[in-house]
């Protein structure tokens, strides 16, 4: 069983930066698709970037194409997520997620997700 563990959010301003991190234990993430979600104030949790099960593919929002940037490093024990020019909408709790046998039709969809982590929350002030 994968284990997850967020860390580095806090209060920013609008046009600041953030990087959060999701610590992974319990088993090697390879075959793993990993991901980011995030739950905003009074709305529904949105897929916000993946990586591919074999780590070579990685998908973003719309909304935070070209501002946010998911990584991992090389022992894929650490999941990475940079958040540049944050804007008040990112405000959020942000999760990560490990799902193995995750296909690329479902990368966006949570349900397709079986670890999870217990969330750390972002505030962005305009």
């Amino acid at each position: 069983q994968v284990q997850l563990a967020e860390s580095g959010g806090g209060l920013v301003q609008a046009g600041d930066s953030l990087s959060i991190s999701c610590a992974v234990s319990g088993r090697t993430l390879s075959g793993y698709a990993m991901a980011w979600f995030r739950q905003p104030p009074g709305k529904e949790r949105e897929f916000v970037a993946a990586f591919s099960r074999t780590g070579s593919y990685t998908y973003y929002r719309d909304s935070v194409k070209g501002r946010f940037t998911i990584s991992r490093d090389k022992d894929k024990s650490t999941l990475y997520l940079q958040m540049n020019s944050l804007k008040p909408e990112d405000a959020a709790i942000y999760y990560c997620a490990a799902g193995s046998g995750v296909i690329t039709s479902e990368i966006k969809n949570q349900r397709a997700y079986a670890s999870w982590g217990q969330g750390t929350q972002v505030t962005v002030s305009s």
